[in-house]
């Protein structure tokens, strides 16, 4: 912790109302573990400058287990090579593994990152997509987690354009952009998924298709495509386009019913009160996807108030039961 006081005749740095330090600035180390929040407050004397709190977090691959941080995978983190050349140049694509501890060959969910927001922020183009909860949910049940980063996203090599406007500063709600975008980013999911299933540390007869948002689009129209390559979907929020564009319907159906001949069921888990797509929205693509004679369960679950249901896959203890269902339904 750092601070720093102008002109206070008593400075005093409290951590759950002990002292730690009396200098007008400095820095500290202070331990905070991840099991509870710990109060920070800058005073001097008795008047309160700043407060604040602090919680620790456990390093990528491990979580708290009410004592330490436990890891529960080992984090890998590698490229797969693509047959795609931009600019001149060779394409190669950021894939971040976690892999159970026990040995393999392990089955695997390859795990497909969504977008980011309306696409007006470049900045977050280039941030590496994880779910740390799915990867401790499949790891403590024997499967290797996944994660490819599709073209231009995290420190993946090529151009990010998964749909834009012309100016590039946003994604389009064009339908004729919007699926031009989609079908480049399934090429990117069939090139990661060859990759997947030729590694020597994954069981590729045991192979599940798993995303959020487009990510969830994209791996059930993936396994409309490859339907020999996976025993299951497991789809959080899926969909191409938020209901803000006039367009989205017809987008958001395109997609996610490119996977209705998939012969499995599928798992689409959703969220109430998603500032993307309400229940009614993926509720009825669902509808229209058994009618097009797809398999599978549709849930939508409540997060705390003033959460958003679009990161309802942040909450593991609403859908782990069902999640857990399903896997043990799925051959073996």
């Amino acid at each position: 912790m750092s601070w720093s006081t102008v002109g206070a005749s008593r400075p005093r740095l409290l951590v759950d109302g002990e002292l730690v330090a009396d200098a007008p600035s400095g820095r500290v180390e202070v331990l905070v573990d991840a099991s509870r929040a710990r109060s920070v407050a800058l005073n001097d004397g008795e008047r309160q400058l700043e407060a604040g709190s602090a919680r620790g977090t456990c390093a990528s691959s491990s979580s708290w287990d009410g004592a330490r941080c436990a890891v529960f995978a080992e984090r890998v983190e590698t490229r797969a090579p693509t047959p795609f050349v931009e600019e001149g140049r060779a394409v190669s694509l950021e894939v971040v593994i976690f892999r159970p501890l026990s040995p393999g060959p392990h089955p695997a969910v390859v795990f497909h990152h969504g977008s980011t927001g309306d696409g007006s922020d470049p900045s977050s183009f280039r941030r590496t997509y994880v779910s740390e909860s799915a990867a401790r949910f499949f790891a403590e049940r024997g499967f290797a987690t996944i994660f490819p980063q599709r073209r231009g996203r995290g420190q993946s090599d090529g151009i990010y354009d998964e749909g834009f406007t012309a100016d590039r500063s946003r994604y389009s709600c064009d339908r004729s952009l919007a699926l031009a975008g989609f079908e480049r980013a399934l090429q990117d999911v069939d090139v990661a998924v060859q990759w997947v299933a030729a590694r020597a540390d994954v069981d590729a007869a045991r192979l599940l298709s798993a995303g959020v948002s487009r990510g969830g689009a994209l791996a059930v129209a993936h396994a409309g495509l490859r339907r020999e390559a996976f025993r299951g979907v497991v789809n959080f929020v899926g969909g191409w386009l938020g209901e803000g564009c006039a367009d989205a319907g017809i987008v958001n159906r395109t997609a996610l019913l490119a996977g209705a001949g998939f012969p499995a069921p599928m798992l689409w888990l959703y969220g109430q009160a998603d500032s993307f797509y309400s229940v009614t929205h993926t509720r009825a693509h669902f509808e229209a996807f058994l009618d097009a004679g797809g398999q599978g369960r549709y849930f939508a679950y409540q997060r705390a108030a003033g959460l958003d249901g679009h990161f309802v896959s942040n909450d593991p203890h609403l859908w782990q039961a069902d999640l857990e269902a399903y896997l043990g339904a799925l051959p073996r």
